[in-house]
């Protein structure tokens, strides 16, 4: 006769065998199917030198020296036929557009949508690899302050990234840096962002998108994570640019 302490025996030696992957590692392979890279040539505010301390410069990999202009964002595939949310500051502007899929394959892309108020735009790409997955979008109505989230991006051009933390606040208002938009009924979380994320995907701990990651809290002149971040909520962002996020 078999017990539960014989199970519960056999369970413990088979996972110290092989532990379970992390929550977040789970999350991450759930979406990574689903995260392109943005790249935005020609933009009017980009650099393709990053700023180390001490004043060095750091090239990002994949970047060319007749890149300087060039923009590193990050996009979510949200609808089957393709269509593809980011942030509209990571593309205004820029002169072309190019898509890394998930599988290695590259294509041109161009807006067919943006949403100002919320900082979004919807991109098409020109070709897209025959396998390609939606993500899973899921409500923030149950969404609380403590939740478990991960962003996944291209921080400084490296990636796909991910970082993981908490949510911290609902219902937030950002204003950027020169005062002139405002954002509001933002989710604010503390998993590590930075420059590159825009864009991405704010996925919980099935890998379901509940928000776009749109901008970081800077006190100072620096561009940098210091432990506040927003996010649009995923309803007000498919709904922005014209797609039932269910």
């Amino acid at each position: 006769l078999v017990t539960q302490q014989d199970i519960d025996r056999a369970v413990r030696v088979s996972l110290d065998k092989k532990p379970l992957p992390s929550q977040a590692a789970r999350a991450f392979e759930a979406i990574r199917p689903s995260v392109v890279r943005v790249e935005g040539f020609d933009h009017p505010e980009a650099s393709a030198a990053i700023p180390k301390p001490g004043g060095k410069k750091h090239k990002p990999r994949g970047k060319s020296d007749e890149d300087e202009n060039t923009s590193i964002g990050t996009g979510v595939v949200i609808t089957e036929k393709g269509a593809i949310l980011t942030n509209l500051h990571v593309v205004s502007g820029t002169s072309r557009i190019k898509l890394v899929f998930a599988d290695g394959s590259e294509s041109e892309a161009k807006v067919v949508g943006v949403d100002i108020d919320n900082d979004l735009a919807v991109l098409q790409a020109a070709k897209q690899p025959d396998d390609l997955q939606a993500a899973t979008l899921i409500t923030t109505g149950d969404l609380k302050p403590g939740d478990e989230v991960v962003a996944v991006g291209f921080p400084f051009g490296f990636g796909p990234s991910v970082s993981a933390g908490v949510v911290s606040g609902l219902k937030q208002e950002f204003r950027s840096a020169d005062g002139k938009q405002v954002l509001s009924n933002l989710i604010q979380f503390d998993a590590a962002a930075n420059p590159g994320n825009s864009g991405g995907p704010l996925v919980n701990m099935e890998g379901e998108v509940v928000g776009i990651v749109t901008a970081i809290l800077n006190p100072t002149q620096q561009r940098f994570f210091v432990g506040l971040a927003f996010a649009v909520p995923i309803e007000n962002a498919a709904a922005a640019v014209g797609v039932s996020p269910f």
